[in-house]
């Protein structure tokens, strides 16, 4: 786009390596040619030493720590321009109220479908150093907008050009140098702002910096979003009193700008606040905007005095640009319009009142004012009007944008990736912009901490999930008292374990909220590279585990001895290892539903639906060789078969000579039961000489390993379930890591 400057000489001499996926690097490019950024992201290097960087040889005296804590306007400027922006999506067409033969005629998948056009046409650039605002009704395309800039679209669904200081702008660079503002405020409730900070921070900055180094730029950014009075108040919710709304929001945008980042994007930062608190949540962004990053915003309706902080106005009208230029111009463009703006009143809230009454009248009631834009813009009209428009920054021409990123990190700016590392041999200081600012365990260990002191902040939450286990167990304990050796109590045992192990999978439901209330959260935060997924999951599953051993322990301890279950101190640390490994499971299979499900309803349905067959199918109401063979498959899917054919044969295996059924005990639960004791024993003495074999009513006739021969529990040893059950949590948290992997792409189609 020939509005955003020319490319002015290199600053210094540099050269760039951009990530690649495979972990191959770029070499550095010495051809007097250019080379574009795309190129240089194509491109492998021998020489490079870390893959995923992308590598930028500065000025040996300056270093990123230099700059921690301190934010001063470097000299180099950045220009984000954007040309001819089209998005379209297609929708379906409603025929509730069409006759059926319409309906029919319109049947072809063409006419079913109708394209709506989100952006149409849209130009313009943001600067650094200045706040482009972006305003208009809604449903005008305003954050449709900011996530095409933010590339939160797919490339392929979006015809036009991004570009910074002239170059075409890639996706993978973009995220690392920019960062994004949603517009609702997601953050842990019972964390405090400076927790938040610090928490990203540790995030965003590389390790090499020193953990005091960054609590000084935490300490600073505190103190440039005027929260020193709130720096130790919980973030709260709508059950607990924390910050004001207008403190959650400047918290929102400063865990983005943490590495004080080039580019800013925000969603309506100022939605739902009062006047005052949106005011100086702008304040906070000319501040940013005056430390040398790009601001590129979208806001519904600005105050008086919010409007004389920003720099730039793009007003759009259903996906149309109607106004582009300062915001000192509307006056003059609306007096050329015809609708002169009256004095003493709001110039943005009078360009969009007069908008809507625009579109309000015919589907084209903007074009005029379109059209006037383009005039605008192409210096028909006003000459001055456009130079307003177009004037480069302040500082001469543009350098080019490896020069441009490279003088950045060396005078502070895109702290997330910068570490410094010299040698005595090389007359220049490499720093490396990491597509990730730590290693995978430095995240794990980060995130696993926040989640902790999130959890402990919320003791309720396990007291409650602690309770209703220590009920069960207590229940079940008291039900199942000290059975005996009798038939009686071998089919008692069945019913303690089916219904024991399949307590342990329905009360593990309770880690399906656990994602499904920070999914948007972890959205936010992984849409510009905060931490890897794979680090996510496995802080999911290590913050799971702790709770799950006090829970097993709480249930085995309270049942195990009161039930009267057989293997003394060795049975009871494996009926321990397999209750945990059935939480363990649980727990696995919960969380995976969470990243598939949208809703916590629908969550636990399927949870309560899923375990009901996997206890139909583990073996407890019909046996494995009696299942039909179509529906066996099921049984060795079903989660509750392992650790209840585990339980089984700890408790009847465990001394093969140990009897279950002795003499007359053989006629309990027939009708023969009901007979005197003496008959039983004639009856059992004649069976003996008819059968010729010597038994009387002290024989044993069952053991333990006849059981579970009649239960069809012995495909695999008690071990073996174990091993398998606990395979199954680690599968379902692979399912999971897939989940968020496939499904969490934080883009538009």
């Amino acid at each position: 786009m020939s509005s955003s400057g020319s490319v002015g000489p290199a600053m210094m001499a540099s050269s760039v390596v951009a990530p690649v996926d495979d972990g191959g690097e770029a070499p550095c490019s010495e051809s007097s040619g250019r080379t574009t950024l795309n190129h240089l992201l194509s491109l492998r290097s021998p020489s490079a030493t870390t893959s995923g960087h992308l590598v930028v040889d500065v000025d040996p005296t300056a270093t990123v720590d230099d700059a921690v804590g301190s934010i001063s306007r470097p000299a180099v400027h950045f220009v984000l321009a954007f040309h001819d922006l089209t998005y379209s999506v297609k929708q379906p067409t409603r025929s509730c109220h069409r006759s059926r033969h319409a309906v029919e005629a319109d049947a072809s998948p063409e006419r079913r479908t109708r394209t709506r056009t989100l952006l149409d046409g849209i130009s313009g650039e943001a600067r650094d150093g200045e706040i482009l605002a972006v305003l208009g009704a809604s449903g005008a395309g305003k954050s449709t907008l900011i996530d095409a800039l933010a590339d939160r679209i797919h490339r392929d669904s979006l015809r036009g050009s991004v570009t910074l200081n002239a170059e075409p702008l890639d996706g993978r660079l973009l995220k690392v140098i920019s960062a994004y503002v949603m517009q609702d405020d997601l953050l842990y409730p019972m964390l405090t702002v400076s927790e938040t900070l610090m928490y990203s921070a540790e995030f965003r900055l590389p390790r090499a910096l020193s953990w005091g180094k960054k609590r000084a730029r935490v300490e600073a950014l505190v103190d440039q979003l005027g929260l020193r009075a709130a720096a130790h108040t919980i973030i709260g919710d709508e059950g607990r009193r924390g910050v004001s709304g207008g403190e959650r929001r400047r918290v929102s945008i400063g865990i983005d700008i943490i590495h004080d980042p080039i580019i800013l994007f925000l969603d309506e930062p100022t939605s739902g606040l009062d006047s005052t608190s949106a005011f100086m949540v702008v304040k906070v962004l000319q501040r940013i905007a005056q430390s040398g990053s790009v601001v590129v915003m979208s806001i519904h309706q600005p105050s008086y005095r919010i409007l004389g902080l920003l720099d730039r106005l793009l007003f759009l009208s259903r996906g149309r640009t109607v106004y582009y230029a300062p915001p000192g111009a509307l006056p003059l463009f609306f007096s050329e319009f015809g609708h002169p703006i009256p004095e003493g009143e709001n110039p943005a809230e009078f360009a969009l009142d007069t908008i809507r009454e625009l579109e309000g009248t015919t589907p084209d009631g903007t074009q005029k004012l379109v059209e006037l834009s383009k005039a605008w813009q192409e210096n028909q009209l006003h000459p001055l009007s456009r130079a307003a428009v177009s004037a480069p920054s302040s500082g001469g021409g543009l350098s080019s944008l490896t020069d441009a990123i490279g003088l950045s990190i060396a005078r502070g700016k895109l702290v997330s990736g910068g570490t410094s590392t010299s040698t005595t041999s090389a007359p220049t200081t490499k720093t490396k912009v990491s597509t990730y600012a730590n290693p995978w365990w430095a995240e794990t260990w980060v995130l696993t901490r926040r989640a902790f002191t999130n959890t402990l902040r919320t003791p309720e939450l396990f007291l409650m999930r602690l309770g209703a286990v220590v009920v069960t167990a207590f229940i079940l304990a008291t039900v199942f008292w000290r059975l005996d050796n009798t038939p009686k109590g071998v089919t008692e045992r069945f019913g303690f374990f089916a219904i024991g192990m399949a307590t342990m999978f329905y009360t593990s439901a309770d880690a399906l909220p656990v994602f499904l209330i920070q999914r948007y959260i972890y959205l936010r935060e992984t849409a510009h590279n905060a931490y890897r997924r794979s680090s996510y999951t496995l802080s999911n599953a290590v913050v799971a585990f702790p709770p799950l051993v006090l829970l097993s322990l709480a249930f085995t301890s309270i049942t195990f001895f009161s039930v009267g279950l057989a293997g003394g101190a060795e049975g009871f640390v494996f009926f321990t290892l397999i209750v945990l490994a059935s939480f363990w499971a649980g727990s696995g299979f919960v969380t995976f539903l969470s990243g598939v499900v949208p809703h916590v309803i629908i969550g636990y349905t399927v949870v309560v639906a899923v375990l009901a067959y996997f206890l139909l199918f583990s073996g407890f109401f019909v046996t494995r060789d009696r299942i039909p063979g179509y529906w066996i498959w099921f049984h060795y899917l079903s989660l509750i078969k392992y650790p209840y054919q585990a339980v089984m044969q700890n408790e009847f295996g465990a001394d093969p000579a140990k009897c279950f059924m002795r003499g007359v005990q053989m006629f309990d639960g027939t009708p023969m039961g009901e007979l005197p004791e003496d008959t039983k024993v004639n009856v059992l003495n004649a069976m003996s000489r008819s059968m010729r074999v010597d038994f009387n009513s002290t024989s044993c006739i069952t053991t333990g390993p006849d059981i579970l021969a009649r239960q069809a529990v012995t495909d695999l040893g008690k071990w073996a379930c174990l091993w398998v059950t606990l395979a199954w949590g680690f599968l379902f948290r692979l399912f999971f890591y897939l989940t968020l992997l496939l499904g969490s792409r934080n883009k538009r189609s």
